[in-house]
């Protein structure tokens, strides 16, 4: 199970909203069903065993709220059954806008003046990518479940099924419908996405607060 953590996040926020915490340890089992239900729905017999969930993660080292975030993915995400986290730095750049109208150059907020950033990610399609390749050589596995909607992995996904390697992909309604058609099969988030919504979020599995923008 390989699952790109902002992909799904942000997604999450926008159809069950931010409020709503998912239940990341019970996530696997439900994502692994679903794909199950793929494989019988083909005709074929095997049984689908989780080897291992790698989720593949961002964060910016300048912002408090992202050094929390890494604190609960390494200490608490990492450390649960079947679990791999792997986290990339981002850091923020000056960003600057040209006005069409003036053709102005500006690199502050017209109106506090607060210097304008951009923060882009860095490594996490490059790492996904890479351990899917790597991994489908190394005969790691028979079939992925990719939990992300960016075309970007469609290159991917054609040559690892190429050598014979089954891909799933979990997306969002609408979403990914590109990377969903380039897959061996696909399944609607949506169909489980309620099931995991977190009833008790006091307890040491909550995350820190999600942010509502892309961190890319």
């Amino acid at each position: 199970l390989f699952v790109d953590f902002w992909n799904f996040q942000l997604q999450w926020n926008e159809y069950l909203s931010a409020q709503k915490q998912c239940d990341w340890p019970r996530l696997p089992s439900r994502f692994v069903a679903q794909a199950q239900d793929a494989i019988a729905n083909a005709g074929i017999e095997d049984t689908l065993r989780l080897e291992e969930t790698r989720v593949y993660a961002s964060y910016n080292p300048a912002r408090a709220e992202d050094t929390n975030l890494k604190g609960w993915l390494s200490n608490f995400l990492d450390r649960q059954p079947s679990f791999r986290v792997f986290t990339m730095e981002r850091k923020d750049k000056p960003a600057k806008f040209r006005c069409r109208a003036c053709q102005t150059d500006f690199g502050t907020c017209p109106s506090c003046s607060t210097p304008l950033v951009q923060s882009r990610e860095k490594g996490v399609d490059t790492a996904i990518v890479t351990d899917l390749l790597s991994l489908a050589w190394e005969g790691a596995f028979d079939v992925a479940v990719l939990v992300s909607s960016d075309a970007d992995m469609i290159p991917c996904v054609e040559r690892v099924q190429e050598k014979g390697f089954k891909v799933i992909n979990a997306t969002w309604p609408i979403r990914g419908q590109d990377l969903a058609k380039a897959c061996w099969a696909s399944f609607d988030v949506m169909r489980v996405a309620p099931s995991l919504v977190r009833t008790d979020t006091k307890s040491r599995q909550s995350r820190p607060g999600s942010r509502s923008n892309d961190p890319a």
